[in-house]
């Protein structure tokens, strides 16, 4: 868009520059310093656009978003309607979920490993999910207590391991990981991680 703004600019200033009957020098300047404080302007407005604009879908929320599976048994389809093929099923809830597209009220998800499929808005929860994701392939990353890797380590979290995601300032995200082993009981750690090491929330977003 920008690019376009500037372009239209050029082609303007060109154009009156190269007028065959141009007005005289002192109103040519005038007209030119008038077009260049409108494409200011524009380029000001097109600046302000935020990243995530609301989009023209049913449920005016912004495309892409991330969300969290509500309930289980859920039947991911091919398209948007029960009369489409089941393509997988949910076993579990509280799986994060990225929303790429939206039809009446069925929307489209994607999952972590990129696959597609459509299921029904009811299905679905603003509930804020990710995965762990490390820079390092197969790497542990540190549970922090606070929003600095010099502060202490609360646990080291493997790859895949879900999390719920609390907050996130665009850096730090603070969630909670729990840790349930065989025949024991489970244990629930709550911490920070970095962001860019989570799956399930956008680079620089912010929320609480």
């Amino acid at each position: 868009m920008i690019g376009q703004f500037r372009s239209f600019c050029k082609v303007m200033i060109d154009h009156i520059g190269g007028l065959v009957f141009a007005p005289s020098r002192h109103n040519l300047s005038r007209a030119i310093t008038r077009l260049v404080a409108v494409c200011l302007a524009m380029l000001t407005m097109a600046l302000s656009v935020p990243a995530f604009a609301q989009a023209n879908n049913p449920s005016g929320l912004p495309l892409p978003r991330f969300a969290s599976t509500r309930s289980t048994p859920i039947n991911v389809r091919v398209g948007p309607g029960t009369k489409y093929e089941v393509a997988w099923v949910y076993l579990k809830a509280g799986m994060p979920v990225e929303i790429v597209q939206e039809f009446d009220t069925w929307r489209k998800i994607r999952d972590v490993d990129g696959d597609e499929g459509w299921v029904h808005q009811n299905l679905l929860s603003g509930n804020r999910v990710g995965y762990v994701t490390p820079l390092m392939a197969n790497a542990e990353i540190a549970l922090r207590a606070r929003q600095s890797d010099d502060s202490g380590e609360r646990a080291r979290l493997g790859p895949g391991l879900r999390v719920a995601i609390k907050e996130c300032d665009g850096s730090w995200c603070e969630v909670s990981a729990t840790h349930q082993p065989e025949g024991g009981r489970s244990s629930t750690y709550s911490g920070y991680l970095r962001q860019e090491e989570l799956w399930g929330v956008y680079p620089n977003e912010e929320f609480d």
